[in-house]
């Protein structure tokens, strides 16, 4: 990982170069998902509920979301604009280095600026935990923390599968984007609010409902039936990148160069 780090620092040294601009572009961030919220804020405002769930409880669960979000397009941004390596044909110099081609493009391109958005995540979970009367143990504070990290595994994971679909259609295609800004726009309500099929589907084919539905039953006291399944349920979104990085490694292995 030592190489990975390398890119790190160099990333971001090139970006404080333009100081100006790179505050200039965290405050954005900020500012683009606290508009959602308030969008949130004021449906609550008028109908007080959704299916039983509260304001703070559904600000909960945007949070943990936005904040993997923010998170996974931070540090996995390499894989979200891996189309323009394979249509330069730069990606040949990536497989001629003696590192893995997944660290490399994975720090090929962090976007800093990300961290806006994650500070703004951060303010909302920290005022839905303030109103929220919960009961905490050291298995609910896993839990939370396990949420954030499998909400990062899922968004990685939908990256890398964008790119190793470039290895055949050359450059990205948006219909990804449904399942990256619009997974993020609907797991920011609890799953059973919407239709069955949508919650099954982002329940077992991509586990957005093992991020914020499942668990937050359990951290809100609302779980029926097994509480170790619904305490456990982010695993199932970490494991969720496992699957992915075996087909990127079935993409590189069947990688014809542009010849650009």
């Amino acid at each position: 990982m030592s190489i990975y780090f390398k890119y790190l620092r160099i990333l971001f040294k090139s970006q404080m170069e333009y100081r100006t601009s790179f505050w200039l572009l965290s405050i954005g961030q900020f500012f683009i998902p606290f508009t959602v919220f308030a969008g949130l804020y004021f449906l609550f405002e008028r109908f007080g509920q959704i299916k039983g769930w509260s304001f703070f409880e559904v600000a909960l669960c945007f949070a943990v979301i936005h904040m993997a979000f923010a998170i996974s397009e931070c540090f996995a941004r390499g894989f979200d604009s891996f189309s323009s390596l394979v249509k330069e044909g730069e990606f040949d110099r990536l497989l001629v280095r003696p590192r893995s081609t997944f660290i490399q493009v994975l720090g090929s391109k962090f976007e800093f600026t990300r961290f806006g958005r994650l500070l703004q995540s951060l303010f909302v979970l920290g005022w839905a935990l303030s109103n929220l009367s919960i009961e905490w143990n050291f298995f609910k504070v896993i839990t939370l923390l396990l949420m954030i990290v499998s909400g990062v595994c899922i968004f990685t994971g939908i990256f890398i599968l964008a790119a190793t679909m470039c290895f055949w259609t050359i450059q990205g295609l948006e219909v990804v984007n449904i399942f990256t800004d619009g997974g993020r726009e609907m797991a920011q309500y609890p799953l059973n609010i919407y239709h069955k099929w949508v919650s099954k589907f982002f329940t077992f084919i991509i586990p957005f409902g093992c991020v914020n539905y499942l668990p937050l039953l359990y951290i809100l006291d609302k779980n029926q039936g097994n509480t170790l399944l619904h305490m456990m349920s982010p695993i199932a979104g970490i494991i969720f990148i496992l699957p992915c990085l075996l087909i990127w490694q079935y993409g590189v292995r069947h990688y014809r160069s542009t010849g650009s």
